[in-house]
């Protein structure tokens, strides 16, 4: 059994509502909450504290980590969200990453009223608002955020915000 700091034990939590199935393969590690109809996996890792909303279909050698996925949201295959947010009814394209430590190691910043603000956070993904739409292979830099109805294409890096 794996401890807190070596001062108590640490139970994982999982939490998964009526009709969702967790598909062979699936290893979950961490406190897990997953909503109804949903379909997690194959050969997908859940870590972390994360919340998985309803009508959600984590895939195929799918990780996230310490992230809240919202309802009816969509991350079929080949995808690491970590220390993020996505957003209802958004889908995430094959590839699609989300970058959650600067290579410097400082706190990760995000931009506001168009000025980069310190998170106060070493580890931050992407905020991915609703109906969000990434093309395969695309790769999101630590802070930054994707607006509602925001797309984007085959191979995109997302170094700034972007707005619809």
């Amino acid at each position: 059994m794996r401890t807190n700091q070596g001062l108590t034990p640490f139970l994982p939590v999982l939490a998964a509502g009526k009709g969702t199935a967790i598909l062979s393969g699936t290893y979950i590690d961490g406190n897990v909450v997953i909503g109804e109809n949903c379909t997690i996996g194959p050969n997908c890792f859940l870590r972390g504290n994360t919340s998985i909303g309803n009508n959600c279909h984590i895939g195929q050698a799918v990780e996230i980590k310490n992230s809240i996925i919202m309802d009816k949201a969509k991350v079929p295959h080949l995808s690491y969200v970590g220390d993020s947010v996505v957003g209802e009814n958004s889908n995430l394209g094959a590839g699609t990453i989300t970058a959650n430590l600067r290579h410097d190691n400082e706190n990760v910043k995000s931009e506001v009223k168009g000025e980069l603000i310190d998170t106060g956070r070493r580890k931050f993904g992407a905020i991915i608002a609703d109906d969000v739409h990434t093309g395969i292979n695309t790769t999101i830099y630590p802070g930054r955020k994707l607006w509602p109805g925001v797309g984007t294409g085959p191979g995109e890096i997302i170094d700034k915000d972007k707005k619809a």
